[in-house]
């Protein structure tokens, strides 16, 4: 793809994303269109939702399961910004958000972190990503989808702001020296229960997000170094690190609570409303 190709598909997706728009054709689907042209895209709409006032404030993650890896001839996660009209804090683990435009959504509860320097160290460094880590919380991820029956590929995944449409993160809880080496025991075995208006949906684990969440984000960073050297993660960088159930549909007025259990930092449930 040319340029010019790239910056008229970005503002095509962009245009999707600010009026709740489909895409009929997937980018995927187009000539020659594959991993690093969308990341080109990608970081077109990075500087478009910039020069309109918006901050990037950290990057969410895609398909961390090495199956799925394999099965998309993936050779490592994928990822996309997130932004600070897009990135929400809970106050006392409570809260609403209002999405204006949906389309088809769908809600995730991941593990999210805070970054107070640069991850240091190779993917399967679970105790340097935690290092690198001020503080880790529960979050919900909200994902919708401007393709057509949620049809698409890792390629239109990173060009279309990785599905992202919106992050809720709860209490953030301080991750101290000498919590590292029993987070990384724990953070593969911690389980999550998610509930809807009170009625139980899923239970997951961290095992779901790349066998651990801080595996996660130590491959996450690694990957970015290999393929933007100049761009890795920086200090204060939010990551959300991948989803710990599968997504389920949400839609107005639906009420969801998410439990944590196995924890040393005891993160409190989160509950959001979406309006």
């Amino acid at each position: 793809m040319s340029q010019n190709e790239v910056e008229t598909l970005a503002r095509e997706l962009l245009s999707a994303y600010e009026t709740g728009g489909m895409v009929p054709v997937p980018p995927s689907g187009r000539p020659d269109f594959e991993l690093n042209m969308a990341y080109e895209v990608e970081a077109a709409l990075k500087r478009l939702r910039e020069a309109a006032g918006h901050r990037a404030v950290g990057r969410k993650v895609g398909y961390a399961n090495k199956a799925m890896w394999r099965l998309l001839k993936l050779e490592t996660l994928v990822w996309a910004h997130m932004y600070d009209d897009t990135v929400h804090y809970a106050d006392n683990n409570s809260t609403a958000v209002t999405l204006a435009r949906p389309r088809s959504l769908k809600i995730e509860p991941e593990i999210v972190f805070g970054l107070k320097q640069p991850v240091m160290g190779e993917g399967s460094d679970a105790t340097a990503a935690l290092a690198s880590t001020d503080w880790l919380a529960v979050g919900f991820e909200i994902i919708d989808c401007p393709f057509p029956d949620w049809k698409f590929q890792p390629s239109d995944f990173v060009a279309s702001f990785g599905l992202h449409a919106a992050l809720v993160i709860g209490e953030k809880m301080h991750v101290r020296r000498e919590l590292i080496a029993t987070l990384v025991d724990e953070l593969p075995r911690f389980k999550v229960r998610v509930s809807k208006s009170g009625v139980f949906v899923e239970e997951g684990s961290g095992r779901n997000s790349l066998k651990s969440p801080a595996l996660c984000l130590a491959e996450l960073s690694a990957a970015i170094a290999r393929r933007f050297p100049a761009q890795p993660l920086r200090t204060g960088e939010v990551v959300s690190s991948g989803t710990l159930t599968a997504g389920h549909p949400t839609g107005r007025g639906d009420l969801w609570t998410v439990e944590v259990e196995g924890l040393s930092l005891s993160l409190p449930p989160l509950t959001l409303r979406i309006t």
